[in-house]
């Protein structure tokens, strides 16, 4: 395929996936963010972490705020991406609803200028948000490249798992040769480890 059909399957993909979540009754995503929310929790990748990247969830996807809450509760440093330009910044957040207000897009967003922005290399995981996933771990994003910017900065080694419901899991994602794979995806139903096939 040719960069232009690639570019154009995703944004299919992307329309299809999106409307396939948010078509997903409310009551029946609560009790899947839920589900994924306990799977979260019970991942070894996630256990000795101390500074986790992840996302305030927007719109219709998996709600990871009871989990963050937690996390922060629990003592981990809990680090949340803001659209900067081109690229994604993220800053610390101790408090869901104190620290977060609606930007680009409306997704919440560490509020400007009132937390500081931390480096990348500092992270022990990400958790990842994405319209779509497949088996070998690719992702799909939202189409402003600002996540797989994000991804290309990691140091290597450090575990970056998508977080998603069944709906979400299609047979193969299009991608580009600079699209990096997650090494976990977990949904309601299953956690998916391309590197075990």
């Amino acid at each position: 395929m040719t960069d232009g059909e690639i570019r154009s399957a995703k944004a299919a993909l992307r329309s299809r996936m999106l409307a396939a979540r948010a078509a997903v009754a409310p009551p029946a995503r609560d009790a899947a963010s839920a589900r994924v929310r306990a799977r979260l929790a019970a991942l070894p990748e996630l256990a000795t972490a101390r500074a986790l990247l992840a996302f305030a969830a927007f719109g219709s996807e998996v709600d990871l705020d009871p989990y963050l809450r937690d996390c922060i509760a629990g003592g981990l440093g809990v680090f949340l991406p803001w659209v900067d330009g081109p690229l994604l910044g993220i800053a610390r957040v101790r408090d869901l609803e104190a620290d977060l207000a609606p930007g680009w897009r409306g997704v919440r967003e560490p509020r400007a200028g009132g937390l500081r922005s931390a480096r990348v290399d500092r992270l022990d995981a990400v958790v990842a948000p994405g319209v779509a996933f497949d088996r070998q771990g690719r992702r799909l994003g939202y189409g402003g490249g600002h996540f797989d910017r994000l991804l290309a900065r990691l140091p290597q080694g450090i575990p970056t798992i998508g977080a998603a419901f069944d709906v979400q899991i299609v047979a193969a994602v299009p991608h580009e040769a600079h699209d990096r794979a997650l090494d976990v995806v977990v949904t309601e139903s299953e956690v998916i480890r391309p590197g075990d096939r």
